[in-house]
């Protein structure tokens, strides 16, 4: 198959390498050329880990979104969800009919503003939108060139909007992956942003720790405290409060961690620090971190909006977002996923189900 793959950061180049270790072409884009610069000098990215090893070539690699999509079969966005807005602007009028677009992932909420944005972009082609529920390695670029992959998730949930539209999805993107299974709807996938409970309140708790010693702590095992790991154990209550009032079956925390990693305990604090996994993840260096800046606009500011949509309140979740919102001098609920940019503002539970499973038709 021929892939865009859209970002060159660690899961992007690992996507790629991936891919053309399997006879793939694929066309590698990133908007910024000194990332790029390095891959197109050498000629190939480096790949090392549990896939392989070896020096893979891709078709092109460019920082023209055109070139990168034109004749595309499927076009895999590997970026930092804060970018999907900017990238369904500037692809918008480049894409063509039948063309397979996957987030990967898609946080909470990304399928519901990539469709609205291209639609208001004036885009009229033929194409699929899907999100996956989180990214398919565990993998870290080890230089310009070079990523090393550690792992490959067994199973990766993706659905696409409309959900009438995900087995066509699948169906593409299963030549290339066969780890996807189908999720039920954008809702399942969006609402599993197990990031958005992990990430943004320890970091916001530890903050006067991580400014003094620049991260140098182990994030989950010396930042994740009985208390912190109450406060965490609140935000992913009220993220499987708001998926039960919308009619989705989520995973809370502590069952994911035993699903995940095969760990045991009989709280969200123990499992956390009986998961080897996690030994050794140092804190981030500083406050403007993904943890926050990602983790916040694209993860807990939706879940909030859906908790609205659903007459679900989270408390809890909306002091994080002032917090946060604080730190940076930055209004994280307008600049957001919130129900006006994904699209969903007015609409009831059962009028939000049937968005996302039957009338968000054809752009």
């Amino acid at each position: 198959m021929n892939v865009a793959i859209l970002g060159a950061g660690h899961g992007g180049t690992a996507m790629a390498a991936h891919l053309m270790l399997n006879g793939h072409s694929v066309r590698l884009y990133d908007k910024y050329p000194d990332v790029l610069r390095p891959i197109r000098e050498a000629g190939f990215i480096r790949v090392t880990g549990v896939i392989g090893e070896g020096e893979y070539r891709p078709d092109l690699v460019s920082d023209s979104l055109e070139d990168a999509v034109t004749g595309a079969e499927a076009v895999m966005v590997v970026t930092p969800a804060f970018a999907h807005g900017e990238i369904a602007e500037n692809v918008a009028p480049h894409l063509e009919d039948d063309q397979v677009i996957v987030l990967h992932p898609g946080r909470t909420g990304g399928a519901l503003e990539f469709r609205r944005i291209i639609r208001e972009m004036g885009c009229a082609r033929r194409v699929y939108v899907a999100e996956a529920g989180t990214l398919l390695y565990a993998c870290r670029k080890m230089g310009p060139t070079e990523v090393r992959v550690m792992g490959v998730k067994q199973k990766v949930r993706l659905a696409a909007l409309p959900s009438t539209d995900t087995a066509h999805v699948l169906g593409v993107i299963g030549r290339l992956f066969p780890q996807f299974a189908g999720a039920r709807n954008v809702l399942e996938t969006s609402l599993m942003n197990i990031g958005a409970v992990f990430h943004p309140a320890p970091t916001l708790l530890n903050m006067g720790r991580i400014e003094e010693t620049l991260g140098d702590f182990l994030y989950y095992h010396q930042g994740i405290t009985r208390g912190v790991a109450r406060i965490v154990e609140r935000v992913d209550g009220e993220r499987v409060d708001v998926a039960r009032a919308l009619g989705v079956e989520v995973v809370p925390a502590r069952e994911w961690l035993a699903e995940a990693y095969g760990v045991g305990g009989d709280t969200l604090y123990e499992r956390i620090q009986n998961n080897a996994a996690y030994s050794g993840v140092k804190a981030p260096g500083n406050m403007n971190v993904r943890y926050i800046t990602e983790d916040v606009p694209t993860g807990l500011v939706p879940l909030s909006s859906l908790g609205r949509v659903a007459g679900v309140k989270t408390p809890v979740m909306d002091a994080l977002i002032d917090l946060a919102s604080a730190l940076h001098d930055r209004d994280y609920r307008a600049t957001g996923r919130n129900e006006t940019t994904l699209g969903i503002r007015g609409l009831t539970p059962a009028g939000l189900q049937r968005f996302v499973d039957e009338t968000a038709v054809w752009i």
